[in-house]
């Protein structure tokens, strides 16, 4: 292409038009507008985008006035919707969408609502007949959801079921738009696809819980997540019929407000409130305020389905994005396209949701650019190990060393012991069966493997025995490994660190009673291939009495 293209971006300096700004500024082969009812906070807010390449130019549009009029005056040869709330645009919510046809100007919009995202097919005559492409829905909701399950779909002849979530940085920053749109759909009707019948749902009321888990990568801690109304509802059983159930859901923290919109939620579906958007503001004004946690979001999607043989399969994409980087998820799909659109692939004419208009692909390049990791687990692959299965695709990036023992029956060599002198901390050495201080002292570690994966821990230091067993974690330690010493059990992820094996603690309980991980011991422990050779390095401590017993050292597989 020649020129810069012209986009106009309608709400450009709220939550969402911001961060699709911040994507394409850095690209000198755009002119973007920024645009909304308030021309002053376009121009304060282009005013700070000082390291921008693209050309930024402030405007007021109003797009309950003369759009046609609006639209002839700043000449876009592209309109991005990123305002809403679309489920709440009245009685004629397309007046934009008919403005840019009538005006031969394509057209993109970030809805997030089911309604609004379906109703868009009505135009594609129009559309085609103009030459234009008008693509709704260009968010994580239904654009990646779809390009994520067609490559998980890859080989099966049928998917039966698709679930989903989304988990939100509690830091992330949620526009006030957003909120209304929540606020007015809490509780109420909405279509969906449940048991291969056309059912009804209410977002909010129905749950699910489940845990954001990459191979190799510390997972998100497991979150509940709720129904939402969101485009894939509709869009994902247009594309492939033979869908049985389709369940969307969103996991927002910290999990007490969470929990009041549920009970808020229940209030609505019960018809003891027509609808919360009376409480958009003050639900704005709350989750933006209180909060805690991670700093960390994350999506997930999981099929089932079988292959041409009837065999059964079931997979799941995993998606972890770190600090800032994870708002920027749901305007990616719109940078996609326009990098389409610069390399001069346009997207065929015509008005559809963008199911089709990204491929997975597509993402994973612009993910490559932020603190953005992804990741497939097949649950239905035939077991390999405990380790090898809970590292699941990461499990050949780890050095030979470590696959090696893992692999294999154990090993023996070399380690060092350390204790530490507070008397609590040695009666809790004591109770955990620890080896004794040792400056050098032979060791060895045997695996007994069960049946159902469980692996019995046998390690002798010297003379000294200490034994625990380790198994894949279920329910909230969903993908990581439980080790447990007698009554007490702990919740480990396997992290893969720079061709190190870090074990993370995640949880941990006493008699199965969950504790708080600040009242409990502090771990750091490692395997690392150094020199072709397998070492180890624990260490525990206790705010209360600093350290309780550290052991390292090293290891030959097999021996």
């Amino acid at each position: 292409m020649t020129g810069a293209l012209t986009i106009l971006i309608v709400g450009g300096y709220g939550t969402f038009g911001g961060r699709t700004v911040e994507l394409l500024e850095g690209d000198p082969r755009l002119h973007l507008i920024v645009a909304g009812r308030d021309e002053a906070k376009a121009r304060s807010f282009c005013a700070a985008r000082t390291a921008a390449k693209a050309r930024l130019t402030p405007a007021r549009f109003d797009r309950s006035g003369d759009l046609a009029v609006q639209l002839a005056s700043l000449a876009p040869a592209l309109v991005v919707d990123a305002s809403g709330p679309f489920q709440a645009y009245g009685a004629r919510p397309f007046r934009l969408v008919e403005a840019c046809i009538a005006a031969r100007i394509a057209y993109l919009d970030l809805a997030d609502g089911s309604d609004f995202v379906a109703g868009i097919a009505a135009f594609d005559a129009a559309a085609r007949d103009a030459g234009v492409f008008v693509l709704s829905g260009v968010s994580s909701f239904p654009v990646l959801t779809a390009a994520v399950m067609r490559a998980l779909g890859e080989g099966l002849a049928t998917i039966q079921t698709v679930h989903g979530g989304i988990a939100p940085s509690p830091y992330a920053g949620v526009g006030l738009n957003v909120i209304r749109a929540i606020a007015s759909y809490a509780g109420r009707p909405v279509a969906i696809r449940r048991d291969g019948e056309d059912a009804t749902g209410y977002p909010f009321t129905s749950h699910m819980r489940a845990t954001i888990a990459p191979p190799g990568r510390l997972p998100l801690h497991s979150a509940l997540f709720s129904l939402v109304d969101v485009p894939d509802l509709r869009a994902l059983p247009a594309l492939r019929p033979e869908l049985k159930t389709v369940w969307m859901g969103a996991g927002p923290t910290p999990l007490v407000l969470h929990r009041l919109l549920i009970a808020a939620a229940w209030l609505v579906r019960l018809r003891l409130l027509p609808s919360l958007s009376f409480l958009a503001p003050v639900m704005s004004a709350v989750i933006n305020t209180v909060r805690w946690g991670e700093h960390r979001g994350g999506m997930f999607i999981a099929i089932t389905g079988a292959d041409a043989g009837g065999a059964r399969h079931a997979r799941s994409w995993h998606l972890l994005a770190e600090g800032n980087d994870g708002p920027l998820i749901p305007s990616m799909a719109v940078d996609g396209i326009i990098r389409r659109l610069l390399d001069g692939r346009l997207p065929a004419p015509g008005a559809r949701a963008a199911t089709d208009d990204l491929d997975l692909a597509d993402y994973e390049a612009l993910f490559a650019e932020r603190t953005i990791y992804t990741g497939r687990r097949d649950d239905s692959a035939p077991p390999q190990g405990l380790y090898p299965d809970l590292f699941g695709t990461a499990w050949a990036s780890l050095p030979p060393a470590i696959r090696a023992m893992h692999e294999g029956p154990g090993g023996r060599g070399t380690a060092r012991v350390r204790r530490g002198r507070n008397p609590l901390g040695r009666l809790a050495a004591w109770l955990f069966g620890f080896p004794p201080a040792a400056e050098s002292v032979p060791v060895e570690v045997r695996f007994e493997r069960a049946p159902d994966g469980t692996e019995t821990w046998r390690r002798r230091f010297g003379p000294h025995a200490m034994t625990s067993t380790q198994s894949a974690g279920v329910g909230r330690a969903a993908y990581l490994v439980t080790e447990r010493f007698g009554p007490t059990a702990f919740d480990m992820a396997l992290v893969a660190d720079n061709g190190r094996l870090d074990l993370v603690l995640r949880r941990w309980r006493i008699f199965g009673i969950p504790l708080p991980l600040w009242a409990g011991p502090h771990s750091t422990a490692w395997e690392a291939d150094i020199d072709g050779r397998f070492h180890f390095h624990v260490e525990i401590r206790h705010p209360l009495t600093g350290l309780i017993v550290a052991y390292d050292g090293h290891l030959t597989p097999g021996a």
